[in-house]
């Protein structure tokens, strides 16, 4: 009979409930349609880059000669359009990370991320899959900390108007601004970990992610 020292655990290919992953899948959209906004306000419609583009438009179709400022207002406006998109979809990511928060009390214990820490921690092979599997983990518990973070400091942005949050709101902005550099590089490397993973020592993550299916050890 095999002990549990030499029962090789299925490291990387446990299977996620379908509540996890659809929220997996609604959750990269929602934050690739967040950065998308980001990127395009900060080049396309980045406001300074398009005051000679307003002001070269009115002209050439017989308006006025207008200044820098108007220019300004107008090549704003689209920017400010943008962020509103931005705002909705903040919105949307801070319900899905309430759906996650919930989910994870609700899923089997088997399938807890506080349980699937504990069982590698709990294995005595010290192995590099082993460390490498712990290391992922633990990057998903940074990756909810700084969800959380981001989310309520989108928050206080959103409603800025509300009097009570008027004293914190220069932090929220601050803080906000710094973490999304920390999610996007936790994504990047996701994409990039998983990818690599798929089509090298651990194929099919990417398919049970989407169809479930188990896989036996």
């Amino acid at each position: 009979m095999e002990t549990q020292s030499t029962v090789s655990p299925v490291f990387f290919k446990e299977t996620k409930p379908a509540v996890i992953r659809l929220w997996h899948w609604l959750a990269f959209l929602f934050f690739a349609a967040s950065v998308t906004t980001v990127l395009l306000n900060s080049t396309v419609f980045k406001t300074r880059d398009n005051i000679a583009m307003v002001k070269e438009q009115v002209q050439r179709d017989g308006g006025p000669v207008i200044t820098d400022k108007q220019a300004r207002n107008v090549a704003h406006e689209y920017s400010d359009k943008l962020w509103d998109i931005h705002k909705f979809i903040g919105i949307g990511l801070s319900f899905l990370l309430l759906w996650r928060i919930i989910a994870e009390f609700v899923i089997s214990k088997e399938k807890k991320l506080k349980t699937r820490i504990q069982k590698a921690m709990s294995f005595p092979d010290k192995s590099t899959e082993r460390k490498h599997y712990l290391i992922v983990q633990y990057s998903y518990l940074l990756f909810y900390v700084m969800f959380i973070a981001m989310s309520l400091t989108g928050l206080v942005l959103v409603f800025e108007d509300v009097e009570w949050l008027k004293p914190v709101h220069h932090n929220a902005k601050e803080v906000h601004g710094f973490i999304q550099y920390g999610l996007y590089a936790f994504m990047a490397l996701h994409i990039f970990g998983v990818l690599r993973a798929d089509m090298t020592k651990y194929g099919g993550i990417v398919s049970r992610m989407i169809n479930g299916k188990e896989v036996s050890n």
